[in-house]
């Protein structure tokens, strides 16, 4: 069995299935207010491919569910990353859950309970508990979550810039070394000569 969030990652090996995520999923409390948060923060995280110091620092106010959007912030640039409606359901029902809580809009999006930013390390040990109480046999880590988002948007076809843009990466040759290490044979291929659907 792998460790859960230690040692080196080495790419496809560590992607998750469906099936696993859900299971990752599942092993959060959807009854304690903890709880609801990390379902919400994982799901968040694994469907638009954020980092740790994204989603940490993620404000409220940056939420758009109208336009089912998100506004990520990061030194000198953004961008709007895109979340499905069965996410923001659960995102929704930690939202709800924050106003029960009286935490002050100015609070981080995923924050402690007392209105606190979440640490790095915490994060790191909750991913390695859920991993086992999932049982998993898998590192589960936010690195991990963004290249399982590759691989599948690889998968179904979506076009490099998209997800050039949904990963925040600086350029098309950094979305393509990505999806060399996650992507299945060939795909990493068939995507180039995908490259200039958006131009």
């Amino acid at each position: 069995m792998v460790p859960n969030g230690s040692g080196r990652e080495s790419g496809r090996n560590d992607l998750l299935t469906p099936e696993e995520v859900r299971r990752l999923l599942e092993a959060c409390s959807v009854r304690s207010s903890t709880g609801l948060r990390n379902r919400a923060l994982i799901t968040v995280m694994y469907r638009c491919g954020l980092r740790v110091a994204e989603v940490i620092a993620l404000p409220s106010r940056n939420v758009d569910r109208e336009d089912g959007t998100i506004r990520v912030a990061r030194p000198n640039r953004h961008r709007i990353v895109a979340l499905d409606g069965a996410s923001f359901r659960v995102l929704d029902t930690w939202l709800a859950r924050r106003r029960e809580l009286a935490l002050d809009a100015r609070c981080p999006l995923f924050c402690t309970l007392q209105g606190g930013t979440i640490s790095p390390s915490y994060l790191r040990a909750l991913f390695a508990r859920l991993g086992r109480k999932a049982r998993l046999d898998k590192r589960v880590s936010a690195e991990v979550l963004r290249r399982t988002l590759a691989a599948e948007l690889a998968r179904e076809g979506v076009p490099i810039g998209l997800i050039q843009a949904q990963l925040g990466h600086g350029s098309p040759a950094t979305t393509q070394r990505y999806l060399t290490r996650v992507a299945p044979d060939g795909l990493a291929e068939a995507m180039r000569r995908r490259d200039g659907w958006l131009t």
